[in-house]
């Protein structure tokens, strides 16, 4: 029977029945994820949008991105003119996903529900080139055996060895110093003070991992710093151009296995990212990192185990290869602590200078606090540092403002919920379904004028009286993926604020004619000054 039916249609009727069949597949899909999402919790307040498939907030979003306007794109998600939710959802492509700045969900995301939500199989395939099967790229197991195996390497007696900054500060404050001078020998020249810092903590980096720096303070131009950059810049668009993909997927197939299997072979992103620049950059990375790792890993387990903290040229290769003898877990862990090592710290370096250029009393106050501790000369210890409250104030008022990371997302990795957001008033739970992606913003949360007062001005003097409740500060993130180098950062920042600080009484800003003030806020994988921080520096007395 089945054969006289199908000899009697035509091929349109078939394809009629299957697009039928299709419709009626999606439609009963729909139906039910709708009435899985209603008995987890809800939905949060729909974004505004105009155009189908919300076309106008994946425009936006892409626009904010290329003009770094992405604290103000998430803003107008949040704030309309006739209500506020720091929870909502749209459908970009159909697919579902939810954007936060409430620290309660935020709290969820990270700790209390830390099983539910990760990283997810997508956000790996889309940087698995770069940064392979790392800390920052892994779920569950794998997460924690990469935790479990960098862990010890922050330990505070590495911490507080402090030899490897005072070596590359002391490049840095004499490069400033030539820097900062014109041909006639005058001091305070304008200069891009945030290029310098990059290539600082690039060289103290590379010093700490590999026992080598690459010396860019010295050598500017050089193949690896260049490379490095570039691999960041295409990975910024590879990952945005891949969650339009994805959403495109979604409305498509409604499949996350086929999403991946597709998004495995990359041809699509070949289609949307030019690629080539990006896999040179990436070659010429582990060109530089893996005659590191072979030497390493000609030691025997027997050598490296006699070596200790204080041998001379004990890296934290030599840790790391002291647990594994993989070579790819070695490379992938040493590329991400890189990236977090180097350019967290050089950005918030950055901004710290760009706001005490524009604050002359924080930089009176701060520089008076190193003489009665240190004075001009002596180098700080690490106990030194933990004991200066205002240098301590200083730093966290500018990752208040200026968090190194300051927007991430987490996939659901099963169907869970969140706290708050849905309901009239916003403060039901949202039911989430597995595979939701949720954006989340610690730069909006930050600057939130209801949780922070005078929220938008740089006043380290706040932190004296005032202290964040738990979750409504967390430049480090949060819960068991708590940044696991935060110490060794903050030790690195208070330290270069202290020697430069010694050295220069005052810092002058010349951004007004750069940014008249509105700072460029740079969002790739970190926050940094879009625009340079243009500043000169002034001598003080000497003891």
């Amino acid at each position: 029977m089945i054969e006289s039916i199908l000899e009697n249609w035509a091929p349109k009727h078939l394809v009629a029945v299957a697009i039928g069949l299709f419709a009626l597949w999606r439609i009963t899909r729909r139906i039910s994820q709708e009435l899985k999402i209603r008995r987890l919790g809800g939905h949060a307040r729909r974004v505004k949008t105009w155009l189908p498939l919300d076309v106008d907030l994946i425009c936006k979003a892409i626009l904010g991105t290329v003009k770094h306007r992405n604290l103000e794109t998430w803003d107008g998600w949040f704030v309309t003119p006739s209500e506020t939710s720091y929870t909502v959802e749209a459908k970009p492509a159909g697919r579902r996903i939810i954007f936060t700045a409430d620290p309660e969900n935020i709290k969820a995301i990270l700790a209390t529900q830390f099983a539910s939500y990760g990283k997810g199989k997508p956000f790996h395939e889309e940087w698995k080139e770069f940064l392979g099967d790392s800390i920052f790229t892994t779920d569950e197991d794998q997460w924690h055996d990469s935790r479990q195996l960098i862990r010890p390497q922050f330990i505070k007696d590495r911490v507080s060895d402090l030899d490897v900054f005072e070596e590359h500060v002391q490049i840095l404050i004499r490069k400033m110093t030539e820097e900062g001078r014109t041909s006639d020998g005058k001091e305070g020249k304008g200069f891009d003070v945030s290029d310098m810092l990059f290539r600082y903590t690039l060289d103290a980096a590379t010093h700490f991992l590999f026992g080598n720096s690459v010396d860019s303070l010295e050598k500017p131009e050089q193949e690896f710093a260049h490379a490095f950059g570039e691999v960041q810049r295409v990975q910024n668009y590879i990952s945005r151009a891949g969650f339009v993909f994805l959403c495109l997927l979604e409305a498509w197939s409604g499949d996350l296995r086929l999403k991946c299997l597709l998004m495995s072979g990359d041809r699509p992103f070949n289609a949307l990212v030019p690629r080539g620049q990006f896999r040179k950059a990436i070659k010429t990375l582990n060109e530089f990192v893996n005659p590191f790792v072979d030497q390493a890993l000609r030691l025997s387990p027997e050598e490296l185990a006699t070596k200790s903290k204080s041998d001379q040229g004990y890296t934290f290769l030599h840790a790391l290869a002291g647990f594994t003898r993989d070579r790819k877990v070695l490379r992938d862990q040493l590329v991400a602590v890189l990236l977090a090592g180097r350019d967290t710290t050089a950005s918030t370096l950055s901004w710290t200078f760009y706001e005490l250029a524009r604050n002359p009393s924080v930089v009176k106050k701060l520089r008076q606090e190193i003489i009665d501790r240190v004075g001009l000369n002596r180098a700080p210890t690490y106990d030194d540092l933990k004991n200066m409250k205002y240098l301590q104030n200083v730093m966290h008022e500018t990752l208040r403002l200026y968090p190194s990371v300051p927007f991430n997302v987490r996939l659901a990795l099963r169907d869970t919920t969140l706290p708050r957001g849905g309901g009239p008033d916003g403060l039901s739970p949202i039911g989430i379904l597995k595979d939701t992606p949720i954006g989340y913003s610690s730069i909006i949360m930050h600057r939130r004028a209801d949780l922070t007062p005078d929220v938008l001005s740089f006043r380290p003097e706040r932190w004296e009286s005032w202290q964040p409740r738990p979750w409504q500060y967390i430049p480090f993130n949060g819960g068991p993926r708590i940044c696991i180098g935060q110490q060794f950062a903050l030790t690195e920042m208070g330290y270069t604020l202290v020697r430069i600080l010694q050295r220069f009484a005052r810092v002058e800003s010349y951004m007004g004619e750069v940014d008249g003030g509105r700072p460029c806020l740079k969002a790739e994988i970190v926050l940094q000054p879009g625009q340079g921080v243009f500043v000169g520096f002034f001598e003080g007395e000497k003891e």
